[in-house]
Order: structure tokens, then C-alpha cells, then sequence
């Protein structure tokens, strides 16, 4: 696999930050990869702006910056507006639907996730970006569930552990539902 370049934007309280480490984290320990991760966000913890971008690579990765991604994830109308323009042509798009109300025309494979609503049912919508992590192991097979979980639960406090996985388990259904299948040779070409 050619290296994979994934970009997580929405804004601070959204778990941003933490989807890119856990991702990174899990390829680095659970895949034998290599990962570089980069973030910004605004003043604020929260309310601001709030991006992380992750490559992921079977060889060494030389250089930490990303041009165009090859898997962008939006939980805002912002982060569309303002990080459409990173993805590259034909990338895929993960969109969270109740909070991105509006999608400009784009050659992405768009995949619509309700991770917020999702996670208000289960009761903490700060739950949303593992959702979001859970509908990306499945989509990808990029790791295991249990891989993907036990990362989780070695960078979150235990008394998250409960909802998170659950969250994680949401986004695996949701995605095994939808019949969501993203084919990483193809889209990291």
C-alpha cells in the first residue's frame, strides 16, 4: 500500500485530535506501520477549528506534510468549506450529515455517518469520533476491531471505555449496513 493520507477536521470538543492518534497509535503498534501526525486548531479547546492530519505508510515516511489527502473526514460545515479543497480528486469523503448541511459539488466518494446522533443515542455525543473510528475500521479493514479497541482503551480513561467501545461498535455496524467498503489500494494510489 502506497502511503495513505487522511485528514479529521471539525471543531474543538469533537475528539479530532484523539481519532488521528488512535489511528495513528493503532497502525504504529497493532500493523507494523509508520505514522506522522500533525494538528492545528484555534485559540479555543473548544468551539474553535480543530484539524489533525495523519499519513500511514508501510515504509518510512520522510516528510510530515500532506498536499492533497486521500481520506478526508468532516464533523462540521466549516471543516467542509474550509478542507474540501485538500482532498484530492476522487478521494473519500466521511461526512457527519446533521452537521454538514451543505456539500459543494466534488468528485469524492462521499460517505455520510450520523457519528454525532449516533453517539447522542448512546449517550454522550463527544462519542461521535468513534463512531466515525469504528465506521473506518470496517469500511477499510485497515485494522481489527479488537486492535482498534484495545488502542482506545490504552489513550482514554476507563470511565470512557464503556460508551467509546460501544461507539466504536456502532460505526462498525453502521458501516456493515450500509455495505460501506473503502478499497485503500485504490484510493492511495
Amino acid at each position: 500500500m502506497k502511503p495513505l493520507r487522511v485528514g479529521l477536521c471539525g471543531f474543538g470538543g469533537q475528539g479530532i485530535i484523539l481519532s488521528a492518534v488512535v489511528l495513528g497509535t493503532t497502525a504504529v503498534t497493532k500493523r507494523d506501520m509508520y505514522a506522522v501526525q500533525t494538528q492545528s486548531y484555534g485559540s479555543e479547546a473548544r468551539g474553535g477549528q480543530c484539524q489533525a492530519e495523519l499519513i500511514l505508510s508501510e515504509k518510512p515516511i520522510n516528510s510530515p506534510t500532506v498536499l492533497k489527502k486521500d481520506i478526508l473526514v468532516c464533523l462540521f460545515q466549516t471543516a467542509v468549506d474550509r478542507y474540501l479543497p485538500t482532498l484530492k480528486e476522487g478521494g473519500i469523503l466521511i461526512i457527519d450529515p446533521n452537521l454538514v448541511t451543505s456539500l459543494p459539488k466534488t468528485t469524492a466518494q462521499v460517505f455520510e455517518v450520523p457519528a454525532t446522533e449516533t453517539a447522542i443515542g448512546l449517550g454522550n455525543r463527544l462519542a461521535a469520533n468513534m463512531v466515525v473510528l469504528g465506521f473506518i475500521q470496517e469500511a477499510t479493514g485497515l485494522m481489527t476491531r479488537d486492535d482498534l479497541v484495545d488502542v482506545v482503551k490504552s489513550l482514554v480513561s476507563e470511565r470512557f471505555w464503556d460508551l467509546d467501545v460501544r461507539a466504536v461498535d456502532a460505526g462498525i455496524e453502521y458501516a456493515r449496513s450500509k455495505g460501506a467498503t473503502i478499497d485503500l489500494e485504490t484510493v492511495a494510489a
